[in-house]
C-alpha cells in the first residue's frame, strides 16, 4: 500500500497550538505521513509570542532537499516564512522539484498580534510563491494585504480573491473567521470561474490558536490522498470546525484547538 505523504514547511510553536506543530498533528489525524522543514523557532504560549528565531536560508533549503530527494512529496504547505529570503530560497526549491499540490498559508500575524512575516517580504510572497500555488488560504487581514485592498463587504471580498488569483493560484480560499459581528462563519473558494460559500456555525471561544495552520494542513492531506481541491477544503472546513467546536480549554490565553476531534467523529458515525 502506498503512503500519502505530505510536507509543512513553517515555524515551530512551542506551545504545540499551530506552526510544525499543528500541521504534523493534522497530518497524523488525517492518516498522512508527516514531513517537516522549519523555518523559525518562535518562543510561545497562549499567551503569545515571546520571540521568533529564524533559521539560516541555507538550512531551510536542506532540509527540503533531503525530504524531496528520499522521501518524496505528494502535497505541501507552507506557513510562517518570516522574510524575503526564506521565501525565495522555498521557492526554489519547490521549483527544483516540480511540487504541484502547493498550499500557502500566507502567515503574517500571530493570534496574539506579533509579526510573523517582515514587512519588506510580503512582495515577495505574492510575487514568487503564489504563483506556484494550487491552493491559498488567507483570513480576511491577510487576504487585504494580498489583494491590496480593504475587505468590509462580500463584494469586497469576492473582487479581493479575484485579485489575489491573478498573481496565478488555481484556488483562492478566504477564511471568514475574522468577519466580526456574523452569526456564521463564512469562508469564500474561488476557483477562477465562480465563487463558493462555505459556512458553518461561529463558535463563541477564545481557544482556536492555529486555526490557519491546521485547515492549511488539512487540505495538504488531503491533496495528498488525492482529493482534488474542492473536495480538500470541504473536507478540511469539517476538520477545523469540529477542532474548535470541541474545545480542550488549554491555557490561560488563546487555547489551542482539538486535533483529534474530526477522527473521533468520524469514527462514532461509522459505529452507528
Amino acid at each position: 500500500m502506498r503512503v500519502p505523504r505530505a510536507m509543512t514547511i513553517a515555524g515551530s510553536d512551542s506551545g504545540g497550538g499551530a506552526g510544525i506543530q499543528a500541521d504534523i498533528k493534522t497530518f497524523q489525524e488525517l492518516n498522512v505521513f508527516g514531513m517537516s522543514a522549519i523555518t523559525a523557532i518562535t518562543v510561545q504560549n497562549t499567551l503569545g509570542v515571546q520571540g521568533v528565531y529564524p533559521i539560516p536560508v541555507a538550512g531551510v533549503a536542506e532540509q527540503i532537499q533531503v525530504v524531496g530527494s528520499d522521501l518524496g512529496v505528494d502535497a505541501l504547505k507552507t506557513g510562517m516564512l518570516f522574510n524575503a529570503e526564506i521565501i525565495e530560497a522555498v521557492t526554489e526549491e519547490i521549483k527544483a522539484f516540480g511540487w504541484k499540490k502547493l498550499v500557502v498559508d500566507p502567515v503574517m500575524v500571530a493570534k496574539g498580534g506579533a509579526e510573523l512575516l517582515c514587512p519588506d517580504a510580503a512582495s515577495a510572497l505574492k510575487q514568487k510563491l503564489l504563483p506556484l500555488a494550487m491552493i491559498v488560504t488567507p483570513n480576511i487581514p491577510e487576504a487585504e494585504v494580498l489583494a491590496g485592498k480593504p475587505i468590509t463587504t462580500w463584494h469586497t471580498r469576492c473582487e479581493a480573491a479575484k485579485r489575489i488569483a491573478d498573481y496565478g493560484v488555481r484556488m483562492v480560499v478566504i477564511k471568514g473567521g475574522h468577519d466580526a459581528g456574523a452569526e456564521q462563519s463564512v469562508d469564500l473558494l474561488y476557483d477562477g470561474n465562480s465563487f463558493t460559500k462555505i459556512a458553518g456555525p461561529r463558535i463563541a471561544t477564545r481557544h482556536t490558536h492555529g486555526t490557519g495552520c491546521t485547515f492549511s494542513a488539512a487540505i495538504a492531506a488531503q491533496l495528498a490522498k488525492g482529493a482534488s481541491a474542492a473536495e480538500a477544503v470541504h473536507t478540511a472546513r469539517s476538520f477545523i470546525q469540529a477542532a474548535i467546536e470541541e474545545t480542550l480549554n488549554i491555557g490561560a490565553g488563546n487555547g489551542p484547538t482539538n486535533h483529534w476531534a474530526y477522527r473521533r467523529r468520524m469514527e462514532s458515525a461509522q459505529c452507528r
